[in-house]
């Protein structure tokens, strides 16, 4: 069974896929990482380039081809749940997790990083809280379990993903 953790930007989709791949012998695939990777650049550059577009085709692509494995936890960008293809594509495949953390927590996990381009310019708890209504409706319904990720420890987090994936 594959997990897709989905959820807004600093979340901690890729840090619980990592601890849980460990504790769970699952592979990982970030799919940022591998988006940038396969094209060259970072993601904040295929935006600027490319637009955010063609970056939303290139997930759909990974998705598809991920599609057929088995046994991984994929970090999805915050954006995939947007598309009914992709969630579709996840649903087909495997388990949707979201994960979910209040607009400060998101704030201060990410204020020291540039590499989240909707963010870039705009590092506010109202925005955040704006851009998070915007897509809450899309992570709701694609989400086959929900978990909070606030002021708890990535184990913690991952035996509660593996205590509700199993029930």
């Amino acid at each position: 069974m594959n997990i897709f953790l989905i959820g807004f930007m600093g979340a901690g989709k890729s840090t619980i896929a990592k601890q849980f791949a460990k504790t769970h012998g699952k592979e990982v695939v970030e799919m940022d990482e591998r988006i940038a990777k396969s094209n060259g650049m970072s993601i904040s550059e295929i935006f600027e380039t490319r637009g955010e577009a063609y970056f939303r085709e290139e997930e759909t692509k990974l998705l598809n081809d991920l599609s057929s494995k088995k046994d991984v936890i994929v970090s999805c960008g915050g954006g995939v749940a947007m598309r009914k293809e992709n969630v579709d594509i996840m649903k087909q495949s495997g388990t949707i997790v979201l994960l979910s953390a209040e607009p400060k927590t998101i704030l201060k996990r990410v204020e020291n990083e540039h590499d989240r381009p909707l963010l870039e310019n705009n590092k506010t708890i109202e925005h955040i809280q704006e851009l998070m209504e915007a897509r809450k409706p899309f992570y709701e319904s694609a989400a086959d379990l929900v978990v909070v990720t606030d002021g708890k420890s990535a184990s913690t987090i991952c035996e509660e993903i593996f205590k509700k994936i199993q029930e």
